[in-house]
């Protein structure tokens, strides 16, 4: 097959001192069809990946997850490679993550990073952050994988016209990753090297901020995936108000004081939070039976095309 039915996706945001070298390495592979969305940037980013002849779309929004958005429209190439402008990735990789793809193994790919990075390519935060992430990815979603926030992707049309991304920053990742759980595709990782970004180029990741909405982008759309999860926590933090009241209400009780509105609220609190655990169950056996009816249709859909 001709690499022409695959389509490398570069969203860019001032990479100017990158952007030459990362298309220049994709062409080396073998890849000259390649896309750079691109967000307003300031520097000379679009009049270099020009000259180096890629395709350019400004977009029309803001942030990276409306840029990925607005180019999987865009994209008409039976196969997508996305991967970052920054020069964090390596070109030579596109083999092993595009490779599975091709070979109708997996709908969506994603390099790991973690498996291989150079030093100083994450902080300890970062490095924390990412376990912290994937681990809770993987308690919400029963999915357990390694680097859920790659850039580093391939994908199928199948995947792609699939996706209904909201999600406008940072936390595209997760809710690719997530939609891609919801929709039963076949994910698969491999392993990827992951360098420092260059000296040249600020990142635009706010580890506090943009780690708290990738947190809270798992957290919300597992309303839908699994409800005992997200009513879990609520029924938890719950009990757990309530017996630390309760302990202060027996404590004053002990030295003869009766603290009947707290008492109350005690019984509220806990009463509550065994409601949502209830409520999380029933919810949960809700979407299990709604899951299984769906791949039941679609099994009898992908008869009817066969």
């Amino acid at each position: 097959m001709s690499n022409e039915n695959v389509c490398i996706l570069l969203p860019t945001l001032n990479e100017e001192a990158t952007i030459g070298q990362v298309i220049r390495d994709f062409r080396s592979e073998g890849f000259d069809n390649i896309l750079v969305i691109d967000g307003n940037s300031k520097d000379k980013t679009r009049e270099i990946a020009e000259a180096e002849g890629a395709r350019v779309v400004v977009q029309t929004g803001k942030g990276k997850g409306q840029a990925i958005k607005q180019a999987f429209e865009l994209i008409e190439e039976d196969y997508v490679v996305m991967a970052d402008g920054d020069g964090t990735n390596l070109a030579k990789d596109v083999h092993a993550v595009l490779g599975p793809v091709l070979e109708g193994k997996a709908d969506h790919v994603m390099g790991n990073r973690l498996v291989d990075y150079e030093q100083g390519a994450f902080t300890r935060l970062n490095l924390f952050g990412n376990k912290v992430i994937n681990k809770m990815f993987g308690m919400a979603y029963g999915v357990w994988l390694e680097d859920i926030l790659t850039g580093y992707r391939a994908f199928n049309k199948k995947a792609i016209k699939s996706f209904e991304l909201k999600k406008m920053g940072f936390e595209v990742e997760s809710e690719i990753t997530i939609d891609s759980v919801k929709k039963d595709l076949r994910i698969l990782e491999v392993p990827t090297t992951y360098l420092a970004r260059s000296s040249q180029g600020a990142t635009k990741l706010n580890p506090l901020k943009d780690g708290f909405r990738i947190v809270s982008t798992i957290y919300k759309m597992a309303k839908l995936h699994n409800p005992m999860f997200y009513f879990g926590i609520i029924g938890g933090m719950l009990i757990v108000a309530g017996l630390i009241v309760g302990t202060y209400v027996v404590h004053q009780w002990l030295h003869g004081i009766t603290r009947i509105p707290m008492t109350i609220l005690t019984t509220l609190l806990v009463v509550a939070g065994f409601q949502m655990f209830i409520f999380g169950m029933l919810s949960d056996l809700m979407v299990a039976l709604h899951r299984e009816n769906m791949r039941m249709l679609r099994k009898i859909s992908e008869k009817d095309d066969d």
